[in-house]
């Protein structure tokens, strides 16, 4: 009769060790990895609240259920979702539980000396043999000691092991992937992101309802915004004749910060941001906005002033929107600005032939009706939802014109330039940098170190031996040249 063996079941302290076990190894590491990369995907394929938030309304105005099974999946804010969190944080536990212990046994072993000369040197690689002149430990002593080999000499023999920078390598590697994971931790518990369109001549004031985008990470507060005021004097983009493509784009500002007393004078370009504290601010884009007076039927000022269009194309062909929610009836302008006034050759409309405002024209249609703005949805600003308002005219116009409809006039009095500034406050980039060289550097460490050990014993014969980890290639070529130097070879 067979007797069964009976094994003991894990108790909850055994359960935690076997599941943290599972966790801190590398292949749980590698499936992690994997998982936040395809994580990510909804990402870049889905339009997320904190960069895009029109295109996420517009998502739940076409297809509101199914929008709706998408937020509560929370596929509309992929990075800051519970399920995205959860595999980033056990791909960083896992990380840290799997590579500190190998990085403390790798430095204890670092510190150790080679193992002792095996007695049967003939059962390992690169064995050869033959009659001793007496001079042989002398010799690999020296050459040991010139290639920075450790070694260990017992009773006759020498034991010499090089290439712990290859697993030190490895180890960095990982290590760096910690720190690359904790800049990023850092830059969204701590970051701040933000755009603003200004006119050139326009004063920026760093306060929250300054931005028109703005996104804070967990931890960051109004607080922490630093205090100056932005005034942008004078905008110079440089063109290529030939090819319209940018070649200089240059923005002149004076720039107030703390106390408000010093007025500073500053140069941002595209590569060059201005630093201030721990922000910095980035010149992004560029554009037009045409400067109108809108008059209602008795002669009164309705609207006046500059109205940012955005750019459709390389030439700055822009669209816009013009609201004018004062007039009675309320009316908009939906319109667009060319620089330098074209005709599409297959009479397609109005193009612009160059970026820069050579022959500026501006097309409208006007709509009148309800413009929506106290309906509480919210509306782009370059935008008119025209589906219940009624057209009553197009026109387009010269710097200077006017157009007449039936209950006021609009006149395009002119055109200024806007800037889009980016504001960042990235703490952790500089975490991130540092992990990023520094996995790097490691990997490059870990590819093109060998680790070998080399082991010599003299008698009567000379014996010699050679062992690579990993079967690492190139040690038959050092062992040959390390037996020829023992033998006097050239």
């Amino acid at each position: 009769m067979s007797q069964q063996t009976e094994l003991p079941e894990l108790d909850s302290v055994g359960v935690l060790r076997y599941a943290w076990r599972q966790l801190t190894s590398m292949r749980t590491a590698l499936i992690l990895l994997l998982m936040l990369g395809v994580a990510a995907i909804p990402g870049s394929l889905i339009p997320q609240r904190t960069q895009n938030p029109m295109k996420v309304s517009q998502y739940f105005k076409d297809s509101p259920e199914l929008a709706k099974w998408m937020d509560r999946f929370s596929l509309f804010d992929v990075y800051g979702s519970p399920w995205f969190s959860a595999i980033y944080i056990l791909l960083f536990i896992s990380l840290i539980g799997c590579v500190l212990p190998r990085t403390i046994e790798h430095f204890h072993a670092a510190r150790a000396l080679p193992p002792a000369t095996p007695k049967n040197l003939s059962r390992i690689e690169h064995h050869s043999t033959w009659t001793s002149n007496g001079s042989e430990l002398d010799l690999a002593r020296a050459w040991f000691k010139s290639k920075r080999f450790r070694v260990l000499e017992k009773e006759g023999s020498i034991s010499a092991e090089k290439g712990f920078t290859r697993e030190t390598g490895n180890l960095f590697f990982h290590l760096a992937l910690i720190l690359v994971l904790l800049g990023i931790s850092f830059s969204s518990l701590f970051g701040m992101r933000g755009e603003a369109i200004i006119n050139v001549g326009e004063r920026f004031v760093n306060t929250p309802t300054s931005y028109d985008t703005l996104t804070y990470g967990k931890l960051y507060k109004d607080s922490n915004l630093p205090a100056f005021m932005l005034t942008a004097d004078k905008f110079v983009a440089q063109y290529n004749v030939e090819t319209s493509s940018p070649e200089d784009y240059t923005l002149n500002v004076s720039l107030l910060r703390d106390n408000f007393s010093v007025i500073e004078k500053k140069v941002i370009k595209v590569n060059s941001p201005l630093t201030i504290g721990s922000t910095r601010i980035y010149l992004q884009a560029n554009g037009y906005s045409p400067v109108v007076t809108v008059r209602d039927s008795n002669g009164d000022v309705a609207f006046q002033g500059p109205v940012p269009f955005l750019p459709q194309d390389s030439n700055l062909r822009s669209i816009g929107a013009i609201k004018v929610p004062d007039a009675n009836p309320q009316i908009g302008f939906v319109g667009s600005f060319v620089p330098t006034y074209s005709r599409s050759p297959n009479g397609g409309g109005a193009l612009s032939a160059f970026p820069k405002a050579l022959d500026p024209r501006l097309l409208l249609s006007a709509w009148v009706g309800d413009l929506g703005l106290d309906s509480g949805i919210p509306q782009s600003v370059y935008r008119i939802d025209t589906s219940k308002m009624q057209q009553i005219g197009l026109k387009t116009l010269k710097p200077g014109e006017s157009f007449a409809y039936a209950g006021g006039s609009i006149t395009f009095e002119g055109y200024i330039q806007w800037v889009n500034l980016n504001f960042v406050a990235d703490p952790g980039k500089k975490f991130a940098l540092l992990g990023g060289i520094v996995a790097i550097l490691g990997l490059l460490a870990s590819l093109f170190t060998r680790r070998r050990r080399i082991w010599i014993r003299v008698g009567s014969d000379v014996e010699v031996a050679g062992l690579a980890k990993n079967a690492a290639p190139g040690l038959e070529i050092e062992m040959e040249q390390f037996v020829r130097m023992l033998k006097g070879e050239k």
